[in-house]
């Protein structure tokens, strides 16, 4: 089973039923990869769900969240400082301290990563995540 960390855009854009990429949302909820998570992460899950959705369905989504069996508390004991924007390396310094298959992103700004060699953290977007899950 794939472990994974989701950039918040992806996450806030799979929420809705109506949203072509509600697939990432409802296999979260089925089991069908392990999300790992911050507290810094499911704090900027919140705000920005509620920045767009409003305060109810922000509680609602990141109660689920926290509660789910495959969804993995993450301590980071390090941060790299690999990605310019300090916003985006919580996510990198997650995928490195639980030892995650993939960063689920369109943000341009993940892709300085892949000139990384040490550590290795794998950028992908939703197609490309979706062809893993579908396999």
């Amino acid at each position: 089973m794939e472990k994974i960390v989701l950039d918040t855009n992806v996450l806030l854009v799979s929420i809705s039923t109506k949203s072509k990429l509600h697939w990432i949302f409802k296999g979260l909820l089925e089991g069908e990869y392990i999300l790992c998570v911050t507290t810094e992460i499911l704090a900027e899950y919140a705000e920005i769900i509620e920045q767009h959705m409003g305060t109810l369905p922000s509680e609602n989504a990141l109660g689920v969240i926290e509660n789910l069996s495959n969804v993995e508390l993450v301590t980071t004991h390090y941060k790299f400082g690999l990605l310019k924007d300090e916003d985006d390396n919580k996510f990198v310094d997650c995928a490195i301290a639980c030892n995650a298959d993939f960063i689920i992103t369109h943000d341009k700004d993940f892709k300085p990563l892949k000139d990384i060699g040490f550590p290795k953290v794998s950028i992908i977007d939703t197609e490309q995540f979706k062809q893993i899950i579908n396999q």
